[in-house]
């Protein structure tokens, strides 16, 4: 397994438990829930995750709605939350990781932690956001 995706399953419990218990971001960033040692490179990247998906929540979260056709994002599960907050951080501000790579990653994580249809509506929500909200930008890769 590649660093980054392991980078992202730490981010992916590092945002559900901030969902689920108002873990204070501060903690979450230690990643002590980590029963093991974290290469620098896969815990920077889960901490850049975390981070950038908290700090641009409110923002991701409004591209959750406008996209989620016929769900209330009330409904949603934590952990398809979570994936799709991850995934949507690095999709708009992470331009070094190819687009088409953060939504196969993301559909992966909503395979493997998610329910029976997480993959198929992770996926469709991140491919609305390529084309309605990153257009010009997907042009460049």
């Amino acid at each position: 397994m590649g660093h980054r995706r392991k980078a992202r399953e730490y981010a992916l419990q590092g945002l559900y438990m901030y969902e689920l218990s108002d873990t204070p971001i501060e903690e979450l960033l230690k990643l002590q829930w980590v029963d093991k040692k974290i290469p620098d490179n896969i815990r920077e990247f889960a901490v850049t995750l975390i981070n950038g998906s908290v700090e641009h929540m409110d923002e991701i979260d409004e591209l959750i709605i406008k996209h989620s056709k016929n769900w209330k994002f009330e409904r949603l599960s934590l952990i398809d939350k979570s994936i799709l907050r991850l995934s949507l951080y690095a999709m708009l501000y992470l331009k070094d990781i190819p687009v088409v790579v953060t939504i196969n990653e993301g559909i992966e994580l909503g395979k493997i932690y998610g329910g029976e249809s997480s993959g198929q509506f992770i996926n469709g929500i991140l491919d609305a956001v390529r084309k309605h909200e990153l257009a010009e930008d997907v042009k460049l890769q």
